[in-house]
């Protein structure tokens, strides 16, 4: 099954490890066969690793993008886990936490991606956090 990738202009995206930018139009890329990829919206970097929920996401997307050095990282995203399903009673998140678990278990990471990008959405708008950084119209 192919994967279709519609870019816009200058929008980046990894592949199998490599940063790859699009040119200055919209294109398509067609992927054959199965390799890592993810648009520049869906990458963490290691400075944003700042809540509870990017601290899951974080690994996991170390692990899709380098699945052959995934067990480094899977002590850290079982911590991670358990000290957020501690400390949420949300049995949606809760969910999704079973989920982006049983997901690595099977080796499957980038549906755990999906799992924990639903927990770092879920975090943002509890925390009313935007990227990382809480607005100043908050309620204490």
């Amino acid at each position: 099954m192919a994967l279709k990738l519609s870019l816009k202009p200058g929008e980046k995206f990894v592949l199998n490890g490599a940063v790859v930018q699009n040119g200055d139009r919209r294109g398509v890329l067609i992927l054959q066969n199965r390799a890592s990829v993810l648009r520049e919206k869906d990458i963490m970097q290691a400075e944003d690793v700042t809540t509870p929920g990017r601290r899951i996401y974080f690994p996991i997307m170390m692990m899709y993008l380098d699945e052959s050095a995934a067990a480094k990282f899977y002590d850290e995203l079982a911590l991670r886990i358990t000290e957020f399903m501690g400390a949420t009673q949300n049995p949606d998140i809760l969910a999704e936490c079973v989920s982006a678990s049983r997901h690595v278990l099977a080796r499957e990471y980038y549906k755990a991606l999906m799992s924990a990008r639903k927990i770092v959405e879920y975090e943002e708008r509890v925390l009313n956090v935007a990227s990382g950084v809480h607005s100043g119209d908050s309620e204490s």
